[in-house]
């Protein structure tokens, strides 16, 4: 059992809570962009694989910082609740691990064989065909793109102390948590203990993520 004080496992529950709603927030829009970009030629397609992928090359705090411009109380969207509370460290975190959920989808998409599809689409409807034939053979795909933005979301700082500070009981999460622990004397073995609760998360999602895209190869190559 890690030993931690009551605010690091604070820190620890809100980090959780903030990654899950990041998620599931994430991949319906995800997989529809990943779609769009596996599945449909369109002029200015290049445009929308830069904005995907933007936050994985901006620093995090310019993504933050954009963020705040948007949603603080004088931006275009201030009266929507999300600068400086949890809700807005859920928004940060997801829009930081929005490129790791729609690249493995993506991915997962352009290795089936638009042949099976076409087969299945002389027996049934569109929308058959994608829950009976597509969404079973890229489910790994979706699982991965699930499991790496969780692990992203839980390990986002830059962008998320930006917008949504690091309140203590509102906004600090985990990352933030290390941080605030770092400055204080004699808290080593707190921040020793979420540094390792860090690590096992993150490990554990690329190895389930290399698992799973080991999976939707199998899986194809076998349909």
């Amino acid at each position: 059992m890690i030993d931690l004080p009551p605010e690091a496992w604070e820190a620890l529950r809100l980090s959780l809570r903030v990654a899950a709603v990041a998620t599931l927030a994430g991949m319906p829009l995800a997989f529809a962009v990943a779609w769009l970009l596996a599945r449909v030629a369109f002029r200015g397609r290049w445009l929308v694989e830069v904005a995907v992928l933007l936050p994985l090359i901006l620093p995090p705090v310019v993504t933050g910082y954009a963020l705040l411009a948007v949603f603080a109380p004088a931006g275009p969207l201030g009266f929507l609740p999300f600068a400086f509370r949890w809700t807005g460290a859920a928004l940060a975190a997801g829009v930081m691990a929005f490129p790791l959920m729609v690249r493995p989808i993506r991915l997962a998409l352009e290795a089936v064989d638009p042949r099976v599809e076409e087969a299945a689409a002389t027996m049934a409807s569109p929308w058959r065909v994608m829950a009976t034939v597509t969404l079973p053979l890229i489910a790994p795909g979706i699982l991965a793109a699930a499991i790496l933005g969780f692990a992203k979301a839980m390990g986002e700082f830059g962008a998320t102390i930006t917008f949504a500070a690091s309140i203590p009981g509102e906004t600090r999460t985990l990352p933030s948590a290390i941080y605030a622990f770092l400055q204080v004397p004699g808290a080593e073995a707190a921040t020793r203990g979420l540094v390792l609760v860090a690590v096992v998360v993150a490990v554990v999602a690329l190895g389930l993520s290399e698992w799973l895209a080991r999976r939707v190869a199998a899986r194809v190559r076998g349909a």
